[in-house]
This record gives structure tokens, C-alpha cells and sequence, in this order.
């Protein structure tokens, strides 16, 4: 995976994608996505850092089987609001 943090002075943001959807354009039947490289590819990372990064973000952008899957896990996506591109499935997360 990649993941891709980002900081201001109210929140933390954890941009994460699963690497081998860098640059492809998702489509369903109601929009359109490009997993953009500039937005999504930071370090490489395992599962492990992923948690520990989502536990502590405010705002998460996760595409991807892995990144999705980490983030339902740890309990913070509803796997009830998952969107999907074909197979693969788009997840947003806000705190509150």
C-alpha cells in the first residue's frame, strides 16, 4: 500500500491505496475517479502502520481491498458505506 498523510492545525488525514491502482481512472455507474499519484502515493507501508495511522487521523481517503479492508477492521469504515468501482472499493472516514 501507499499511504500519504496530511496536517493542518485541526486535523490529520491519512490518504492510503492499495499500489498497483496508482493512476488508473475508476469508473461506476455514477462517477468517475483517477487514483492520482500526487494525492496518493507517499511511502509504502504495511497494514500495521496503516492502523496506527488511521487511529489517530481525522479524516481518511482509502481505495483498494487492502486499504479499505485495514480501515473496516480497525472500525472505523461501516462496511455498509463502502462505495465500489466495479471490484474495488472507495471508503472516506470523518470524525466527528
Amino acid at each position: 500500500m501507499y499511504i500519504k498523510t496530511y496536517k493542518t492545525q485541526k486535523h490529520f488525514m491519512v490518504a492510503a491505496c492499495d499500489k498497483e491502482l496508482i493512476g488508473q481512472t475508476l469508473k461506476n455507474e455514477k462517477c468517475e475517479m483517477k487514483v492520482n499519484a500526487s494525492f496518493y502515493q507517499g511511502e509504502e507501508a504495511t497494514e500495521e502502520i496503516l492502523e496506527e495511522l488511521l487511529m489517530k487521523a481525522t479524516t481518511a481517503n482509502l481505495i483498494g481491498q487492502k486499504a479499505v479492508a485495514c480501515a473496516v477492521k480497525c472500525e472505523i469504515v461501516d462496511p455498509k458505506s463502502v462505495i465500489y468501482f466495479g471490484e474495488i472499493p472507495h471508503a472516506l472516514y470523518f470524525a466527528l
